[in-house]
């Protein structure tokens, strides 16, 4: 099943929302008008901040886009680890001169508000990261002509998502900048993930649904090997997060391709859920004591990573971003979307594209190819 027939994009290209500043409404819209489908974070935003960002992209462009929110957490968390998480930080604390989080900040995310505002306010698009809702609300959604889209990251995911009723999944790989969307965080200090190329084969072959494929795709000739592999479009983030419609921050965008932060790992230092993001001195010291504790972690540690922002600090920032950072453009988004139209042709043209991916396909490219923040 493809996505075309719906008409969301003209291109296969899915801009993803990257909470916490980056999704503007201008980069969403930029996006849409170009041709792909661009989309918004409401991830740790007021439903009143979304339901403006919602006007203002309306006002922007006349194209579908789409709503990302985050499903609420269970009180799973360790509060004695959690205590000592917290303990470890007084260091940042002192040298940010800000206090550390309140780990009880809440964590529903405001998430039945913000489903008000989309049932009121219908998208065209709705998708979901850290779980799955239940059939009703996707139906209801459905009802509303919002298309629902659910992250999953293994098959036993995918399958519950699509009994639940979502009409298409963005399969996951470990490669995504920014959160895992696993629907259930499982503890240690380096949670495992499934890199795309092993995923995305198994789950196609599980489901029905139209699939989305994300996980460190820079480049056109990404984007041509995981249509190649049978998604229907494929999810980028840290590409669009250099745009100048980006709101990420200025230090965020020049970390990268700046070379004292060249790799990238999965830590839960700054939230307690694994997420990728570029090895700096925050992720290097914290990573191995975080607990396993969303949003507890997130809560305790928010206030610091905005007073390194303010401190011209990118050693004490959440430099969320894929494997693929270094290959990031700093172009306006509607140049980088026809851009990566163009490769995604010319890969689909080449000669050598009958015989596998497409030279500059990511690893996870299988032979048969994403992330919240």
């Amino acid at each position: 099943m493809s996505l075309a027939p719906t008409g969301l994009f003209r291109y296969p290209i899915v801009q993803a929302p990257m909470a916490g500043g980056a999704s503007r409404p201008e980069l969403a819209a930029a996006v849409s008008e170009a041709g792909g489908l661009g989309f918004l974070a409401a991830g740790y935003k007021a439903a009143e901040a979304v339901r403006r960002e919602i006007d203002e992209v309306r006002r922007l462009t006349s194209r579908p886009f789409g709503v990302n929110l985050f499903m609420p957490q269970p009180a799973t968390a360790d509060r004695a680890a959690v205590g000592a998480y917290r303990d470890r930080l007084a260091g940042e604390a002192a040298r940010y001169g800000t206090p550390v989080g309140d780990p009880d900040g809440g964590r529903d995310d405001g998430y039945e508000a913000k489903m008000a505002v989309l049932a009121e306010n219908p998208v065209p698009v709705v998708s979901f990261t850290f779980g799955c809702p239940a059939p009703e609300a996707l139906a209801a959604l459905a009802s509303a002509g919002t298309v629902t889209v659910v992250t999953v990251t293994s098959v036993e995911e995918a399958r519950a998502a699509e009994e639940a009723g979502a009409a298409v999944l963005c399969v996951q790989g470990a490669e995504a900048g920014g959160h895992q969307g696993t629907h259930r965080d499982a503890p240690g200090p380096r949670p495992p993930a499934t890199p795309l190329a092993a995923l995305l084969p198994p789950v196609r072959d599980s489901v029905r649904l139209p699939l989305i494929a994300a996980g460190g795709l820079m480049r056109g000739g990404d984007v041509a090997a995981v249509l190649a592999a049978g998604a229907s479009a494929a999810q980028l983030g840290t590409a669009f997060l250099a745009c100048p419609e980006s709101g990420a921050h200025p230090l965020h965008k020049q970390a990268l391709t700046d070379p004292r932060f060249a790799r990238t790992e999965l830590t839960r230092a700054f939230s307690g859920r694994p997420a990728r993001g570029l090895v700096n001195r925050f992720l290097h010291e914290y990573g191995p004591h975080a607990p396993a504790a969303y949003p507890d972690v997130h809560h305790l540690t928010s206030g610091l990573r905005r007073a390194a922002a303010a401190a011209g600090d990118p050693e004490g920032m959440a430099l969320w971003a894929g494997q693929g950072h270094r290959l990031a453009r700093p172009l306006p988004a509607a140049e980088l979307v026809r851009t990566l139209a163009a490769e995604l042709d010319a890969a689909r043209t080449a000669p050598s594209s009958a015989a596998g991916p497409p030279e500059g396909a990511p690893a996870a490219a299988p032979g048969a190819a994403g992330g919240a923040r």
